[in-house]
């Protein structure tokens, strides 16, 4: 998968809620985008259907 970031997600979210995970990712020495794009990658990952998964010794996995 490219490494090109062109696309946004607007998440309207408490803002006690977000400034407590922006704190949290500062102080794990992090940002919030790059957490959130970790989530999104394992989410997705785990939930891709069996056939959409990469096969052991495949070319492309």
């Amino acid at each position: 998968m490219a490494n090109n970031k062109d696309a946004q997600l607007i998440v309207r979210i408490n803002k006690a809620q977000r400034d407590e995970f922006v704190a949290l990712c500062n102080e794990l020495d992090s940002s919030s985008s790059r957490e959130i794009r970790k989530f999104i990658k394992r989410f997705v990952k785990k939930h891709k259907p069996e056939q959409e998964k990469p096969v052991k010794g495949d070319q492309d996995g």
